[in-house]
C-alpha cells in the first residue's frame, strides 16, 4: 500500500520528508521519491526503485540538503498498481512546473492518457499517476482555472473516476500543497508553524500529536500557518480533529495492538480496491491479458494452483467457476502438481494464486503448466514479482502490503479476484449473458459494505476466544464454500495459537470425524443463507443436532434472521445476508478475530507466529 507524506513549513523539507517515508517503510513498497520546492520557482525531483536506502544515495550524490533547499516537499513509497516497479514509474511525476503524488486507482486514465496523447503530450511512465500532473499543467496554462492553482487543481480532480489520494505541488507556488482524498486515507498533521500530510499518522508524529481525519471528497489546501478543508467542488467541508496518543510503533499500526488486528479492519478497503476498475464498458478486464478471447472459449478445463491461505481461496474459486462457466475445475495444492504429471494440453487454463508472486511451489508448478502449453493466468498481490511476469494473464489483487504472516485482507482480496475470474471467463465463453455478469459484479461491488459490518461488530468473537483460550482442540465444519471456509478458520487457528484444530465437509461428520466429538469440544459451523440453498441449510441443522446430543459447544456463524438455528446455538455469531457463493467474504472474518485473540490470550506473537515465514521461497 503506497505511502504519501507532505510538508510545509519552516525546516528544510528534505530531511523531514525522507525520515516521513522511512517511518512507514512497514507498509511496504517498491520505490520511493521525492520532489522539494525551492522557492525560487524550481521543483527537484529524485526517485529510485528498490529500497529507501537507493533514494537516499542518490540524493547524497545530488548533494544531499545543499542541493535540494525548500521548505516544501511530497513524499511517496509505491507499491505498484499499474506499470512495472522502475526509477521511470516511481512517484513523484513530473510535468512542467508540477509534481504530484498519488496513491489508489484512477480507473479512467485509458482515456485521459488517450486525450493527452492526442494533444501532443509525451507521457514517460507506465502508470495511470501520471496523467494527473499533465492534466494539472493543462489547466494551469488555459481554461477557465488558468494560473489559479487550487482551481486548478480541483478541475482535475473533477476529472478523475476511482478511489486515490493525490498531493498536488507547483514550482511557481511553493507555499502552498493542495490534497484530495477519495476512498484511500489521508491524514493532516497541525504542528507549529507548518503543517504535515501522511497516508497514516506514523509519517509526522515525531514531529505533531495533532491532526485531521480528511472525510470521503475532501480537499485540503494547506500552508506553513494552516490548512483549508472544502470538498471537491470548493464548497466548505470539515475534517475530524484528533490527538494522537499513541507512541510510534503503534501508530504505524494505526492503534491496533497488531498489525493482524489492522489488517482484518482494512478488508472491506482491500475488496473495495480489487474491484476498482475491472468493469468497464459493461466487461470484466483483467489487468493484463495475453489470452485472446477466443482462446478462453476454447478453454476446456482449468486447474487452481495455490499453497495455504491461497490454495482454500482456490477451494472457494471452484464452486463459482464451475456454477457460472460450465467448465470443469480442479483445486491442487501446487507443491504436489508437477509431480502427480497433470493432463494438460493448450486448452488448459491453469490459474496460480500468490500472494508473494515469488511462491516457490506455485512459480515451478507455473513453469511445468507452461512446458505443457496450458495458458497461466496469475492472481498476484505483487506487481512485477515473477509468477505474473511468467503468466499469460494477471489479475492483481490489491489488498496493500500485509505484515502480519497469518493472511488475511490479503486472502479476502484474493477471494475476491477469483470471482472476477470466474466471470471473466464466463463472459468470453457467452456462459452468462452481459446483463448477468453486470448483476453478479454489482453484487460483489455491495459486499465491502457488508464486510464494514462484520468488521464493526467483531468484540463478541473475541470475548468467546478468550473463555475457550484453554481448549484443547477446536472443529470447524462446512457444507459447500463452507467447507473451505472452515478449513481457513482451522489453518488460522493452527498458525497462530499452535492449537489443534480440523476443518471438515459436514457431511463426512458421520464418517470418522464424530468419534472426535466430546463433552465441550468447540465446534465452529458456518450456516449457508437459508434462501437459494435451502436443502444444504436443513442438512447442517441435523449436523448441529447431532453434534449437541453428544455435548460439543456450538458456535455457529449465520446470518442475523436465522431463526432456526439460534436455539441450537451455544454461541450465535450473526452476519449480514449474502448469496451462498459470497458468503466466504463474510463468515471467514470471524475466524480470523477469533485465532489473533486466541494467541493473545494464550500469550504468543499474533504477527510473528513461530516457524512461519510471510513468503516461501524454497520449495
Amino acid at each position: 500500500m503506497c505511502g504519501i507524506v507532505g510538508y510545509v513549513g519552516q525546516q528544510a523539507a528534505l530531511p523531514v520528508v525522507v525520515e516521513a517515508l522511512r517511518r512507514m517503510e512497514y507498509r511496504g513498497y517498491d520505490s520511493a521519491g521525492i520532489a522539494i520546492l525551492d522557492g525560487a520557482g524550481e521543483v527537484r525531483v529524485e526517485k529510485r526503485a528498490g529500497k529507501l536506502a537507493n533514494l537516499e544515495e542518490a540524493l547524497a550524490a545530488d548533494g544531499g540538503e545543499a542541493g535540494f533547499v525548500g521548505t516544501t516537499g511530497i513524499g511517496h513509497t509505491r507499491w505498484a498498481t499499474h506499470g512495472r516497479p522502475n526509477d521511470r514509474n516511481a512517484h513523484p511525476h513530473v510535468s512542467g512546473d508540477v509534481a504530484i503524488v498519488h496513491n489508489g486507482i484512477i480507473e479512467n486514465f485509458a482515456p485521459l492518457r488517450a486525450e493527452l496523447e492526442s494533444a501532443g503530450v509525451e507521457l514517460v511512465s507506465d502508470t495511470d499517476s501520471e496523467v494527473a500532473a499533465h492534466l494539472l499543467t493543462r489547466a494551469m496554462e488555459s481554461g477557465g482555472t488558468a494560473g489559479d492553482f487550487v482551481a486548478s487543481c480541483r478541475a482535475v480532480l473533477a476529472r478523475l473516476e476511482g478511489a486515490f489520494t493525490l498531493v498536488f505541488s507547483h514550482a511557481k507556488h511553493p507555499d502552498v500543497l493542495v490534497a484530495a482524498r477519495r476512498s484511500t486515507p489521508l491524514v493532516l498533521g497541525v504542528g507549529q508553524g507548518e503543517m504535515f500530510l501522511g497516508s497514516d499518522v506514523a509519517a509526522f508524529i515525531e514531529h505533531t500529536r495533532d491532526a485531521v481525519e480528511l472525510g470521503q471528497d475532501n480537499v485540503v489546501v494547506m500552508r506553513a500557518d494552516g490548512y483549508e478543508v472544502t470538498n471537491f467542488d470548493g464548497e466548505p467541508a470539515e475534517g475530524r480533529p484528533f490527538r494522537i496518543d499513541w507512541d510510534l510503533e503503534a501508530a504505524e499500526k494505526g492503534g491496533y495492538d497488531y498489525f493482524m488486528l489492522k489488517e482484518i479492519a482494512e478488508q472491506p478497503q482491500a475488496v473495495a480496491d480489487t474491484l476498482l476498475g475491472k468493469f468497464q464498458d459493461g466487461r470484466i478486464v483483467l489487468d493484463e491479458q495475453r489470452i485472446s478471447d477466443q482462446e478462453l472459449r476454447d478453454i476446456d478445463k482449468v486447474f487452481i494452483i495455490a499453497c495455504g491461505s491461497a490454495y482454500h481461496s482456490g477451494l472457494v474459486a471452484k464452486y463459482a467457476i464451475e456454477h457460472w462457466t460450465r467448465l470443469p475445475c480442479e483445486v491442487e495444492i501446487a507443491s504436489e502438481f508437477r509431480y502427480r504429471d497433470p493432463v494438460l494440453d493448450r486448452s488448459t487454463l491453469v490459474v496460480a494464486i500468490s500472494q508473494s508472486g515469488e511462491t516457490a511451489d506455485t512459480l515451478e508448478a507455473v513453469r511445468h503448466a507452461k512446458s505443457q502449453k496450458a495458458r497461466v493466468l496469475a492472481v498476484c498481490n505483487t506487481n512485477g514479482s515473477q509468477i505474473p511476469r511468467e503468466a499469460d494473464a494477471v489479475l492483481y489483487t490489491h489488498a496493500g502490503p500485509e505484515i502480519g504472516v497469518a493472511s488475511t485482507k490479503a486472502y479476502l482480496a484474493q477471494i475476491t479476484a477469483n470471482y472476477l475470474v470466474g466471470l471473466a471467463l464466463a463472459q468470453a465463453r457467452g456462459t452468462k449473458f452481459p446483463d448477468e455478469v453486470a448483476a453478479e459484479f454489482r453484487q460483489l461491488e455491495r459486499m465491502p459494505e457488508s464486510i464494514q459490518q462484520v468488521v464493526d461488530s467483531l468484540e463478541p468473537v473475541r470475548e468467546i476466544a478468550r473463555e475457550l483460550a484453554d481448549s484443547k482442540s477446536v472443529l470447524f465444519l462446512g457444507r459447500h464454500v463452507g467447507y473451505p471456509t472452515a478449513l481457513e478458520g482451522a489453518l488460522k487457528l493452527k498458525e497462530l495459537a499452535y492449537m489443534h484444530a480440523e476443518g471438515f465437509p459436514a457431511g463426512e461428520l458421520k464418517h470418522g470425524p464424530i468419534a472426535l466429538i466430546e463433552d465441550d469440544l468447540p465446534v465452529f459451523v458456518v450456516m449457508p443463507p437459508v434462501e437459494g440453498r435451502g436443502v444444504l441449510h436443513s442438512k447442517l441443522v441435523s449436523n448441529i443436532q447431532e453434534i449437541k446430543a453428544r455435548g460439543a459447544r456450538t458456535i455457529v456463524i449465520a446470518e442475523e434472521s436465522d431463526e432456526v438455528v439460534k436455539p441450537l446455538s451455544d454461541y450465535f455469531i450473526p452476519i449480514p445476508p449474502s448469496t451462498t457463493l459470497l458468503q466466504p467474504l463474510l463468515a471467514t472474518i470471524p475466524y480470523q478475530a477469533f485465532a489473533a485473540e486466541v494467541a493473545a490470550a494464550r500469550g504468543y506473537d499474533v504477527d510473528k507466529p513461530r516457524n512461519l515465514a510471510k513468503s516461501v521461497t524454497v520449495e
